[in-house]
């Protein structure tokens, strides 16, 4: 294990450090107007504004907004001591950055040319607040020209353009990376001229936010090379930018690479208007959204409605006496978009030919796929179309045992047999890790020694989990393929389908490794690399990379995009990247997504669907990357209050994931005395790597179990909604909707709570503090041992001693009542110890998280009794606390499982009679 490099740095992005250093300069610009010239104090305050002044110069040059100008502007005040006019420019400048009012108000862009105007008056002067986004040229032009660029850009607008944009030059290639990791206003980049390598103007504040830069080492490059290489590297960091290139290099000579690496090419004789049309078009056109526009449009037609759904253009709501409030409430608009039809203007999810096709393949051009589905019945649904759609009845799956309860009601559905794969557990928090790698591998040869790999048909694990926890994606799929090179992976992203517009999150996601490894894998380099290694094993030795004559990539994703992006509640996304999709998969998916789907779909959902896709392309890194910031910004606040952290503590990587599975041992995000972890040397090499969003919060300390809390504290007191608790941890996640406002709130409201705990305890009598200790103790001590998953009982099992269950004759037989019982729960462990096997007949099923403890077919454990009996949730899917626990009957068993033998002794003789 390597000790963790990574620089520490005093704040977590360079967006918090930005508008930090706003906030510090407005103070100190405030002060030093009111200072008494000459004084001491003035030469104090004016030292902390220059000081600051010249660390902001550094970052806004990366920006169009504030930018170079208003640096300008602001320092030729300050040489001229023109404080007081210095103070107010700072003021606005600060206002509109926090506030963001800078975007919908073009003139702020050019100070250098135009007076400065608030985002209020602006808005009084025109009648819409039109889009604004930034174009990056790459230009190593001077001053001058860079103002005739801007001059000429700007007069090419039109009172009719329904977006604007300003312009940020950057002269070098490291310039320019540097740009696009900061600058999430950046919507296009057009490279004008070949770029120096480095950069003259990198200073020490932005060190420890550039690493991804630093790293890379293109400076041997010539300089004609560097264009096309930006245009590369432009899509792995940022691929949902335009990119154009203007050159001089005759068509014949460029490359095919280059080529389609660009959105357009220009040449430089040709008018620069046709660069400014092209660039506006390109935004238009990610700004389309094909369906929600056509529901617009239907609803706004005068329609007679002679079909079903009376609640259609609100006729039966608003006319109504008794129930026009509903209408009231949710307004026109959504009963005018209601219809039942797929015809004027609309479309069928089912087999869709306009809008809604057309929405699909937007949404699989953003999200990396190589085909998109929009599901309108939630994940679970998604879950279960792709397993229909894959898997047939005696198929292998490998899978996470503490998945999400559809995927095993899918393996019922589909008939396949499930192996059970254990997640390490973290008993001190009683909850599951993820599944390590040798495990899944383990179990894979296994089932290769029995001759049963050829059965085994897909690994299906959750990416990331509700905890937080996220696996190394692409390591995972290149050792498994290196054991069964057509191994199809569906990875349930229920949690994660923000995680394509976000640098470090995107390389563990399933469509973009996927397109990577096939990338990969269909090189000559990786050919060559795959002979040596096979050179250099030993005799007997496993492979740990993919036969690439065999290799075939074959990747789903389930995605709920409600959870975690803008939709509806239930809207879901089907991101397939599978070499082998049209001939092999195409028929049975569309039978499986025909006989989950509905044929009355939601077409409010399936419009939020397609402007949430509008959203990611625009503004997902913008938006991803503040939520992880505002997760960042809650768990530093926690630390560092002595009050907040008497009673809570934030887990951190280390408390979630064992040192064998953290290569580089990084720890922490964030530490007090040491600032912040730069966490990209993690998330590329870890096994396993915790997201930030998820912030799980250990309230052992307060006495107070996790149900407990959210329900008495954070929901009664505050409601404050949370989804997962443990014993002794509640979780909080940040995602795209959450605001400075909520953060705060939700600090104050620890603070509260910490406040009456204390209250609490100094009016509590002797005995009371001793119950309250024990409490404690339980919480933090007393931690029940997290049950693996048993085993199938030998009559369900799919092939004696080898891994796999048959779950679906398990789960079918429970359905004559005749063949199940009852068992109190506290009677179980004693009827075990008499020597009887129970057997569990259904699902049981804690939720939240959602993931079976007991499976049909399994047989029960001591430790998965233990873990029921201490469990704090109040809804236990499959046991009801007056039955007790449904297992099978002692007789039916036996019964079964002679039936079982006999059966299987006749498919032997019968194949025996084929041979």
């Amino acid at each position: 294990m390597t000790k963790n490099k990574t620089k520490r740095a005093p704040y977590y992005n360079i967006g918090q450090l930005r508008v930090d250093y706003w906030n510090k300069l407005k103070i100190e610009t405030a002060e030093l107007g009111r200072c008494q010239k000459g004084s001491a104090n003035e030469k104090n305050h004016k030292e902390k504004v220059e000081a600051l002044l010249t660390d902001l110069k550094g970052v806004e040059c990366y920006f169009a907004s504030p930018g170079k100008g208003r640096m300008r502007k602001l320092l030729n005040a300050f040489n001229s001591q023109e404080h007081d006019s210095l103070s107010h420019m700072v003021a606005e400048t600060t206002k509109q950055l926090v506030g963001d009012s800078y975007r919908s108000n073009p003139d702020f862009i050019d100070f250098d040319e135009q007076s400065m105007e608030s985002a209020e008056e602006h808005d009084q002067h025109v009648s819409v607040r039109k889009n604004h986004f930034e174009v990056l040229f790459v230009d190593d032009i001077s001053e001058q020209e860079e103002g005739k660029l801007r001059h000429s850009l700007r007069a090419l607008r039109t009172p009719n353009d329904k977006f604007t944009y300003g312009v940020v030059v950057q002269r070098s290639f490291q310039d320019v990376m540097i740009a696009l990791l900061f600058n999430h206003n950046i919507q296009a980049v057009v490279v004008r001229y070949a770029p120096p390598y480095l950069s003259k103007k990198i200073t020490p504040i932005i060190m420890p936010y550039i690493e991804k830069v630093t790293k890379l080492d293109f400076s041997s490059k010539p300089e004609t090379e560097l264009g096309p290489l930006m245009g590369e590297l432009i899509k792995k960091y940022r691929p949902e930018l335009d990119t154009y290139y203007v050159t001089d290099t005759a068509l014949g000579h460029l490359k095919d690479s280059t080529i389609k690496g660009f959105r357009r090419i220009f040449y430089q004789t040709e008018d620069i208007q046709e660069l400014h049309l092209t660039i506006m078009r390109g935004i238009a056109e990610r700004y389309n959204t094909p369906f929600f526009s056509a529901l617009v449009e239907y609803s706004q037609k005068p329609t007679g409605v002679f079909h079903a759904m009376p609640i259609s253009r609100g006729n039966s709501v608003f006319k109504s006496r008794w129930i026009n409030d509903f209408g009231d409430f949710y307004g026109r608009n959504m009963f005018l978009a209601e219809t039942s039809a797929t015809t004027g203007g609309l479309d069928s999810l089912l087999q869709p030919t306009g809008p809604i096709k057309k929405a699909q393949e937007m949404a699989r051009d953003a999200y990396g796929s190589q085909y998109t589905y929009f599901v309108t019945n939630g994940t679970s649904t998604a879950n279960k179309i792709v397993m229909q759609a894959l898997v047939k009845p005696q198929d292998v799956v490998l899978i996470d045992r503490d998945c999400h309860k559809s995927h095993h009601y899918g393996l019922v559905l589909a008939g396949a047999y499930p192996v059970y794969l254990d997640s390490y557990p973290i008993e001190e928090y009683s909850m599951y890790g993820a599944v390590p790698l040798e495990q899944i591998k383990t179990k894979l040869l296994q089932l290769k020694d029995a001759g049963r790999l050829d059965n085994v048909k897909m690994l299906l694990l959750t990416n990331c989990t509700f905890d937080g926890l996220v696996y190394n994606v692409e390591r995972v799929m290149e050792q498994v393929l290196a054991i069964k090179p057509d191994m199809v992976f569906l990875w349930d992203e229920a949690w994660f389908a923000f995680a394509g517009f976000a640098n470090n999150y995107k390389q563990r996601t399933g469509m973009y490794t996927a397109k990577k490894l096939c990338d990969r894998y269909g090189s000559e380099k990786y050919r060559a690399k795959y002979k040596e290694h096979i050179k250099g094993l030993k005799e007997g030795e496993q492979s740990l990379l993919p036969d690439p004559d065999k290799v075939k990539i074959r990747v789903y994703a389930t995605q709920s995009t409600h959870k975690t992006l803008s939709s509806f509640r239930q809207g879901s996304m089907i991101h397939i990247f599978d070499e082998d999709f049209r001939r092999k998969t195409e028929n049975t998916f569309l039978e499986a997504y025909m006989t989950h789907t509905s044929t009355s779909p939601n077409y409010q959902m399936l419009a939020s669907l397609d402007i949430g896709r509008r959203q990611v392309q625009l503004e997902g890194f913008e938006l991803v990357e503040k939520s992880i910031e505002l997760a960042m910004v809650l768990r530093a606040k926690i630390n560092d209050n002595p009050q907040l952290s008497k009673y809570f503590d934030v887990l951190t990587v280390q408390d979630f994931i064992p040192d064998k599975y953290r290569q580089t041992g990084l720890k922490e995000y964030y530490t007090k005395n040491e600032g912040w972890n730069r966490m990209e040397e993690a998330w590329e090499k870890d096994e396993f790597v915790l997201d930030p969003t998820k912030i799980t919060l250990y309230i052992g300390k307060t006495g107070v179990d996790g149900d407990t809390f959210k329900n008495k504290y954070l929901m009664d007191k505050f409601n404050i909604q949370i989804n997962k608790t443990s014993r002794n941890t509640v979780l909080f996640m940040t995602n795209i909707g959450t605001t400075r406002g909520s953060i705060t709130y939700l600090t104050n409201a620890l603070l509260k709570i910490a406040d009456e705990l204390d209250d609490e305890v100094k009016s509590l009598s002797d005995k009371e503090k001793e119950i309250r200790d024990k409490r404690i103790y339980s919480l933090t001590q007393e931690v029940p041992p997290l049950p693996d998953f048993s085993y199938f009982h030998h009559s369900f099992q799919a092939v004696p001693g080898v891994p796999g269950g048959n779950l679906r004759e398990a789960y079918f037989l429970a359905y004559d009542e005749e063949n199940y019982e009852y068992v109190p729960l506290n009677d179980v462990l004693s009827i075990m110890a008499k020597g009887r096997k129970l057997v569990a007949s259904t699902f049981v099923i804690p939720y939240p998280p959602g993931f079976p403890v007991l499976v049909p077919g399994q047989v029960v454990s001591e430790e998965i009794i233990n873990f029921l009996t201490v469990l704090d949730v109040s809804e236990i899917h499959g046991y009801r606390s007056d039955l007790g626990l449904r297992v099978f009957k002692e007789k039916v068993l036996d019964r079964h499982m002679i039936t079982t033998s006999i059966g299987g002794m006749a498919m032997g003789k019968k194949k025996k009679q084929l041979i």
